[in-house]
């Protein structure tokens, strides 16, 4: 017959789990970890949703206030890996199709042109060549950038996710057509860009320059061959840039929004270079019309 129990008596192993146990909600309770904090302030930010005072609010107490911040811890809350997972593959397939007809179609001549008699085969050809750059370029970006997003995307789905391997079948094929789409771009745009801008400038000041100390009708000369050539790289860039911006939206525009918006959470997608182009051809129009004259101008003043 057991004697009775010695108050001072160590515990058996089983008699201190079970003390452990008892004890641990209040262990539990006294310790506050980190992540808990975390995730609580994410909650809110789910819980408040287009509510932009309260989450700018709580932007501010976590030390990051703007819409830079503001977007960045929106996506940091997001509750799971795809925002639209039953919608992913099918998003997919059309942005690749997308991708597909554009880089077979996205490069070709354009399709109208002004009437320039004799020299419609070299504009052609220029203008061409600058939709065919800003085309190529675009199609290695969006290529890049969906490889870039699934691979980012997996990195935090978990394992079990019945998604997760259609996603990395989606990857690798994206991999495997990535050199298809990386096609060298050329080289001639950027001269005309880069190179025969600046060299045209130049060429256009010395004859300018030449023609200051010379006769009137060689100053006449300089300053129209300086003013043509400004006008010709402008028109060719404008008109290249129009073509290639126009073909990126009607095949590409549209399914990578949707693709971006079935995956969820992952910013705005790659956009092409076509307003760039526009831009540099809008500054040699201003250097044609303005600073040309106003240089002669000095010029005639000085001589």
């Amino acid at each position: 017959m057991p004697g009775p129990a010695d108050p001072n008596a160590t515990p058996a192993p089983a008699e201190r789990r079970s003390g452990e146990k008892r004890a641990s909600p209040g262990a539990t309770g006294a310790r506050r970890l980190l992540l808990d904090e975390l995730g609580e302030r994410l909650e809110q930010l789910r819980l408040l949703g287009a509510d932009d005072a309260a989450t700018d609010r709580i932007l501010a107490e976590m030390g990051g206030e703007g819409r830079v911040e503001h977007d960045m811890v929106r996506e940091l809350a997001a509750t799971r890996p795809l925002a639209h997972p039953e919608r992913v593959v099918e998003a997919h397939g059309v942005a690749m199709r997308a991708l597909e007809v554009l880089a077979r179609n996205g490069s070709r001549p354009p399709s109208s042109l002004p009437r320039l008699g004799p020299l419609r085969p070299v504009a052609e050809f220029l203008v061409q060549t600058v939709i065919r750059y800003i085309v190529r370029q675009h199609q290695a970006r969006v290529v890049d950038a969906v490889r870039d997003l699934y691979a980012r995307r997996l990195g935090w789905m978990p394992t079990g996710d019945p998604l997760r391997l259609a996603l990395v079948r989606a990857r690798l094929d994206v991999e495997r057509s990535t050199l298809a789409y990386k096609k060298n771009p050329g080289g001639i745009p950027t001269f005309l860009v880069g190179g025969a801008a600046v060299s045209t400038l130049a060429q256009g000041s010395r004859g300018v320059v030449s023609a200051a100390v010379g006769s009137g009708a060689g100053q006449m000369v300089a300053v129209a061959a300086t003013f043509i050539l400004l006008a010709a790289v402008s028109w060719v860039i404008l008109q290249g840039a129009a073509v290639a911006r126009r073909r990126i939206r009607l095949t590409m525009d549209r399914p990578l929004d949707a693709l971006w918006e079935t995956v969820g959470w992952a910013g705005r997608p790659p956009r092409d270079n076509a307003k760039a182009f526009a831009v540099v051809a809008i500054v040699l129009t201003v250097l044609g019309w303005l600073l040309l004259p106003l240089f002669v101008f000095l010029l005639f003043a000085v001589f």
